[in-house]
């Protein structure tokens, strides 16, 4: 057995390349683990620069000095979230406080509607399974006044942390972008001698992540938008919200479209019941998820795809607990790179070198 491990050891772990990456990729891992909390303003910054790279380069290439290019971008860039905040923010908040104060009436004639399937169909549901299931969302719903004023009041401290973000991270986004360049010749300089390897798996990570960043939002933006037009179409209340929450929910890889349709056919079915307004809400609403899940994916995300499903949502999972939002959101890059280490690591010593021949 000793044998065994030591033969492994030695096809793994021979080459010095080998050990410069996995000492990298400790040291980032016990960084991120350890001090996620205070680098949160730094990865937004980052995912925003990863964000505005591309048309800075576009700018760059157009004859535009860096410093120029980048002052441009963040500047349109501010507009957009600018107009986000003061025209779409207040109007889906509106809406969430009517849905709030609408639950009970709402979780009322959900309740009359479930009463009446017993008698449709009795052979599948029961009375007392229909009175258990209303009975506990009763109680679920009954505390939400109270958990909304509590993290309104906690949302205070929060709001004193978002004017901070909202300086210090527009500051980062700018010299990120200004000096990157300066900035990653200097991460170069205290990083391992022999990471040739590490810097075979940077680069397809790096391109990988950029896509990744411009492709989630531009989901976001297309879905949201999509739904937020197919709902207004057919008259739907709440349909701002319900399509910045579909919109939102593409962050999360199958989990996050299963969770979000919970919200639409519970609106869905306390404005119409099982008319025929519900069922074209229902066939509006999977023709965007379709559309989403096998055109736009694929097009957007076309390296993720090649992960199998299981892999994503393990990810999802693993990542998520270990980091929270930001191992959700990172959930398929993360996992591309766990295969891309996995994919370039040597074999056998001397492995490496081979591959440069």
């Amino acid at each position: 057995m000793l044998d065994l491990l030591l033969q492994w050891y030695r096809r793994r772990f021979s080459d010095p390349q080998a050990i410069a990456l996995l000492a990298i990729l400790l040291a980032a891992f016990g960084i991120l683990f350890f001090f996620n909390g205070l680098l949160a303003p730094l990865l937004v910054a980052l995912v925003v620069a990863y964000l505005l790279e591309w048309p800075t380069v576009r700018l760059e290439r157009l004859g535009c000095s860096r410093a120029w290019a980048t002052t441009i971008v963040l500047i349109f860039f501010a507009t957009i979230v600018l107009v986000l905040i003061l025209v779409v923010a207040p109007v889906a908040w509106q809406q969430g406080i009517n849905l709030a104060h609408e639950l009970p009436t709402m979780l009322t004639s959900l309740y009359h509607f479930a009463t009446r399937l017993p008698e449709r169909f009795p052979a599948l549901i029961d009375v007392g399974l229909v009175d258990i299931v209303v009975e506990n969302l009763r109680a679920r719903l009954s505390g939400i006044g109270d958990q909304l004023l509590r993290y309104s009041l906690a949302s205070l401290v929060g709001l004193m942390t978002l004017a901070i973000y909202l300086v210090l991270v527009p500051l980062m986004v700018f010299f990120l972008l200004k000096d990157k360049e300066q900035m990653l010749a200097a991460i170069g300089r205290i990083l391992p001698r022999n990471r040739g390897l590490a810097g075979q798996v940077w680069l397809e990570m790096n391109q990988q992540v950029s896509n990744y960043i411009r492709g989630k939002v531009l989901e976001m933006v297309v879905v949201g938008v999509a739904s937020w037009i197919g709902f207004l179409a057919i008259g739907m209340n709440y349909a701002l919200l319900l399509a910045v929450l579909v919109g939102v929910s593409v962050l999360i890889p199958y989990i996050g479209a299963l969770a979000v349709t919970v919200p639409v056919i519970g609106v869905g079915l306390a404005q119409w019941g099982l008319g025929g307004d519900f069922w074209t809400m229902i066939i509006v609403y999977l023709i965007i998820q379709g559309l989403d899940g096998n055109i736009l994916v694929p097009v957007l995300f076309s390296e993720a795809v090649n992960l199998h499903p299981l892999v994503i949502i393990l990810s999802v999972v693993i990542f998520g607990g270990l980091w929270g939002f930001w191992g959700v959101f990172f959930a398929i890059p993360l996992a591309s790179l766990v295969k891309a280490v996995l994919h370039a690591w040597p074999d056998e010593y001397g492995d490496a070198y081979n591959k440069k021949d």
